[in-house]
């Protein structure tokens, strides 16, 4: 094969590459949303302000977690939902390791929402897509148990 279409062919293959991993971030965004619409937006309400439904109703404030987590790591951040923190239940016994993963990442976003991001920040959601594939999604093991229709 000549060395022209070697190249081409790679290329292809990079870029197929790539928006697989777009795609399957994809299917990973809509799990983080809905884990965020479950058990978040009550209290922190749809932007992470502190402000959702329930939050009046609470004896203490609610933190608007966008400036306080621009403080924290994302070890620190996965501690809080694992282990709770103040009136925020522990989350660790309720959600699998990949939850909470997909819930700092979340957190994380809503942070850099309303501001203008550091030019290094501009990459983390690429990393983030690249390193924390669910590879579980790809092999299926995600997928409920079919049911015998017999």
């Amino acid at each position: 094969m000549p060395r022209r279409e070697m190249q081409v062919l790679i290329r292809k293959a990079y870029l197929l590459t790539l928006f697989a991993f777009l795609f399957i971030g994809c299917v990973s965004n809509e799990r983080m949303d809905r884990l965020y619409a479950q058990r978040c937006i009550g209290c922190h309400g749809l932007t992470g302000k502190g402000d959702g439904p329930t939050a009046a109703f609470l004896p203490a404030t609610v933190p608007d977690f966008r400036e306080t987590v621009q403080r924290r790591s994302v070890t620190q951040i996965r501690n809080i939902i694992t282990k709770g923190k103040g009136m925020m239940p522990a989350y660790g016994p309720a959600l699998s390791g990949r939850e909470i993963q997909d819930m700092v990442l979340m957190v994380r976003f809503l942070s850099q929402l309303d501001r203008s991001p550091k030019w290094w920040e501009r990459f983390e959601p690429l990393v983030w897509a690249h390193c924390t594939v669910p590879w579980e999604v790809v092999l299926g093991y995600d997928d409920p148990p079919e049911e015998d229709k017999r």
